[in-house]
């Protein structure tokens, strides 16, 4: 049996993950950040690159003797390389590049978003592809044609804010705790989502696009007032008032991010739909996705939810570029920044 070590470092978790060739995940070790980050209600880059340059070797040494292999065992190294921010790639791709010099194996280079796609094939155990894509997290909101396991075709992005970065700030809004994904689902679960009428911006436009600011903006208003209004200051911020603004700004994204995937689906004739990433955890996406795909004659794929938030396991689809020769030169550089659909 082969293995590869696959490590990443995209943004605020250092993860490493040793996969078989049959795609068995050995071990997946992740070294959160989240509590580094907590105080600035997001990720500040350079805490995030110092930190990985404190826990990737030993995340690494955990995840190989986990396994219970030997780093001789290896027949690959795999890294992501983008997208990400680029102090953070660059810890990892150090480390991969040091570890397949010294080991002398291959160096397979993995796209981040279509790791989260692929932690979906994951999952399902059998074949997901061609399908419509959607990641969705703190750092991107876009939809792809996923005509193979390495044909990623991009449709449509968010054209300002990803939905995990609105979660985020509007639970800073609504005094709630960092990350913003789990602590908005959990105070609407006592909130009516109807209580709100909360800008679903695009949603009726034939575009594959997103936006998100609006609806942060609309929610600061709730909650503050409009700056220079000469209306009533908004009641006082109760937990029901947040609980119900929590539910209709969560009711709010899920129906712009199902009415996207939905035309996805429509416009490219695809039968099957692939959501993955941060928010992909998310319940109310996960039902709503699942019942329009039903809908439309339609299978739909989740990520596991360990496999949502960023980890090195779903560098499984590092097997997938390692058979079809797919290797990276020991110069490769990082890519960082985001996603956007060029026009």
């Amino acid at each position: 049996m082969e293995y590869l070590l696959a490590l990443e470092t995209s943004c605020d978790e250092t993860a490493a993950a040793v996969i078989a060739r049959d795609r068995r995940v050995l071990s997946s070790i992740v070294a959160s950040q989240a509590e580094l980050h907590e105080r600035y209600g997001g990720v500040v880059p350079e805490i995030a690159s110092r930190a990985h340059v404190q826990r990737i070797l030993p995340v690494i040494d955990e995840a190989v003797k986990s396994a219970g292999i030997a780093l001789t065992d290896l027949a690959a190294i795999a890294v992501t390389t983008e997208p990400g921010l680029v102090g953070s790639l660059l810890v990892g791709l150090t480390a991969a590049k040091t570890l397949s010099s010294v080991l002398r194996v291959p160096l397979v280079a993995v796209n981040h978003i279509e790791a989260h796609l692929y932690a979906c094939r994951m999952a399902a155990n059998r074949e997901v592809f061609p399908a419509v894509g959607l990641v969705v997290s703190g750092g991107h909101t876009n939809l792809y044609d996923c005509r193979s396991a390495l044909e990623f075709q991009l449709l449509g992005s968010t054209i300002d804010d990803a939905a995990g970065e609105a979660f985020d700030k509007v639970a800073i809004q609504l005094g709630l705790s960092y990350p913003g994904g789990p602590s908005i689902e959990a105070a609407s679960r006592d909130g009516d989502e109807t209580a709100f009428d909360f800008p679903r911006t695009f949603i009726a436009n034939d575009r594959l696009e997103f936006s998100f600011s609006g609806i942060k903006t609309a929610v600061r208003y709730q909650v503050t007032g409009v700056p220079g209004s000469r209306q009533p200051p908004p009641p006082p911020m109760t937990p029901q008032r947040v609980a119900d603004m929590a539910a209709s700004f969560q009711a709010a994204v899920v129906d712009v991010l199902v009415a996207k995937c939905k035309l996805a689906l429509q416009k490219t004739g695809h039968r099957k739909l692939c959501i993955g990433g941060g928010v992909a955890a998310n319940r109310a996406l996960r039902e709503k996705s699942t019942r329009m795909a039903e809908d439309l004659g339609s299978e739909v794929f989740f990520a596991p939810l360990n496999l949502c938030t960023d980890n090195a396991a779903m560098g499984a689809i590092a097997w997938e570029l390692f058979e079809a020769g797919r290797f990276a030169p020991l110069d490769v550089d990082v890519t960082p920044g985001l996603v956007r659909l060029q026009r």
